[in-house]
């Protein structure tokens, strides 16, 4: 699948990002694909063309864009428990800098970039979304109820504070069929069940899966959480989500990532 660096118009500058999509020409559905704390780096860019290979156009946009090009963190190549609390301490300035009001002023840009490539079919997108993107990717839905079909979330950051704009109090104004895919600790029993009662009450078709024995960040084979039992669940989730509320695509090869 080719993969395409590129780069978005935003309020607060251009955004660096990299695209994966079918070859052989034609139009396909888009989808958003917002990533984890980590940001872009290989494993993305591998999951995007597998997500592509079944006839998507994913956009996979650098969060931490204001602070420079991803890598804006180095990284291990492979992130275990013993590195991940320093690496999270160079990382967590930048998540606390990107603010509620600028993660949805670059929701509109990534989706206006989205909808508005040649590759990507008219029509509603998808919104994916890991750890802190699964986050952003309820806020987007929520900002933007007529551009996006599907919004699928996995081992999501907090969807349910005290605060007056947490992601639970804005899902009334979803319109997009939902699924989260959870750690075993990612939501507390009451939170998880105050999500589904948000979700139930703003008539929100949805699923909400607790994947057992599964760690926060289970899809991602490049860090000691990655749990390939779950990963296999999360593509058996995800691919029929899209498929049920994207438009048609044109048929392509496709095949999912072995696991290591």
């Amino acid at each position: 699948m080719p993969l395409t660096t590129l780069e978005i118009p935003t309020e607060d500058g251009r955004a660096d990002a990299f695209a994966a999509f079918p070859d052989g020409g034609g139009r396909h559905p888009g989808v958003l694909l917002y990533a984890d704390a980590f940001g872009p780096r290989p494993v993305l860019e591998e999951m995007a063309r597998a997500l592509a290979g079944h006839g998507y156009y994913v956009l996979v946009p650098n969060l931490f864009h204001r602070h420079g090009p991803a890598p804006v963190v180095d990284l291990p190549e492979h992130l275990t428990r013993e590195a991940r609390p320093a690496v999270f301490a160079r990382l967590k300035p930048l998540m606390e800098a990107h603010t509620t009001d600028r993660a949805l002023r670059d929701a509109a840009a990534y989706l206006d970039f989205l909808t508005t490539r040649p590759e990507v079919a008219a029509g509603p997108v998808g919104v994916v979304g890991y750890c802190m993107g699964a986050v952003l990717a309820v806020r987007t839905a929520a900002a933007h109820p007529g551009r996006v079909a599907a919004v699928a979330g996995f081992h999501p950051g907090p969807l349910v504070t005290d605060a007056p704009d947490s992601p639970h109090r804005l899902v009334g104004r979803i319109r997009a069929r939902v699924h989260l895919g959870l750690a075993e600790n990612d939501l507390s029993p009451e939170a998880l069940a105050e999500l589904g009662r948000a979700l139930d009450a703003a008539g929100v078709v949805h699923t909400c899966e607790v994947h057992p024995g599964a760690a926060h960040g289970f899809t991602m084979a490049d860090t000691d959480a990655f749990d390939p039992s779950a990963f296999q669940r999360h593509w058996g989730r995800l691919l029929p989500l899209l498929d049920h509320t994207l438009p048609a695509r044109p048929a392509v090869s496709s095949r999912l990532p072995d696991t290591p």
